[in-house]
């Protein structure tokens, strides 16, 4: 699978999916009340850890250029990945990863805020829509502290994806990457420490689970879209949608209502047909590393 073809890109994309939704799973399975400042720190610190051996492509001239915004970037991460460890800890993990593909709408919304950038008709449909949508999933009756952290998530992620544009050209994606987890280190570590809870070895598992298949994620992605248009192929990003149904199933109980398949198709048809339409990024890419692959 070398993604040179567009037959071998979608696979990469459909088994890239899949191994985000098991990073997922890695979440849900905490035991509750676990102590998610601790998680959140060791996933990081671990995240660290496996792109170390990439330094080198750090560019030396510019180690730190654009300090302040990746520093803003960093902490915002922080915030999502706190954000997501709540929303899949307590909503099903279909109805989590649902609610994160709001992220690609907000980054459209947000682009044209900050950046004065205009909407394509199908553009619009696709942001009222996937709102809905979202609306549709969770229900008012359903709306709690886990949806609004799923809620919080996407926009962490979207704001992420914006901000993008304001890094250096300068840096490789693996820069910023190192950088971004080199800078939310500290405010992480301060929140466990503040947090107070006894050490516990097990999250090593699962922090170390979680990153590692969200990194065999991102690799598939960057060869898939390395030697394919994206809009060839994006349209199999969608297909994490499909995995976390399958495994919400089968490893939790969890089966979705037609409420969670109109809401789902309200948000990622419009989306989908948007990426026939025109090369985007990843909506997946920007929830696993906030930085443009």
């Amino acid at each position: 699978m070398s993604g040179k073809t567009v037959n071998s890109a979608i696979l990469l994309l459909v088994i890239g999916n899949a191994m985000a939704i098991i990073s997922d799973v890695f979440i849900k399975l905490l035991e509750p009340g676990a102590p998610i400042f601790q998680f959140a720190f060791l996933r990081c610190v671990i995240t660290l850890l496996l792109l170390l051996p990439l330094a080198g492509q750090l560019n030396r001239k510019h180690l730190f250029s654009g300090f302040k915004v990746h520093a803003l970037r960093a902490h915002i991460h922080l915030a999502g990945i706190l954000c997501m460890v709540v929303a899949l800890g307590n909503l099903p993990l279909a109805t989590a990863n649902a609610v994160f593909y709001a992220a690609p709408i907000l980054v459209m919304v947000l682009s044209t805020i900050v950046f004065r950038e205009k909407l394509t008709p199908l553009s619009v449909i696709a942001v009222f829509s996937g709102f809905a949508g979202i609306v549709v999933i969770l229900r008012p009756v359903e709306f709690n502290w886990a949806a609004i952290a799923a809620l919080a998530a996407a926009l962490s992620l979207s704001i992420n994806a914006v901000m993008v544009r304001k890094l250096p050209k300068e840096q490789t994606t693996v820069h910023k990457l190192l950088l971004n987890y080199l800078l939310i280190i500290p405010a992480a570590g301060a929140l466990a420490i503040w947090e107070g809870a006894a050490w516990d070895s097990s999250m090593l598992i699962s922090a170390g689970g979680s990153a590692a298949f969200i990194l065999g994620y991102n690799i598939t992605v960057l060869l898939a879209y390395k030697q394919v248009d994206a809009n060839q192929i994006t349209s199999a990003e969608y297909t994490g949608l499909i995995w976390a149904v399958l495994i919400g199933w089968i490893g939790f109980n969890e089966m979705p209502d037609l409420w969670f398949a109109v809401g789902s198709a309200m948000i990622v048809v419009p989306l989908v047909l948007v990426g026939l339409g025109s090369r985007h990024r990843s909506p997946r890419v920007l929830r696993a590393y906030p930085v443009s692959s």
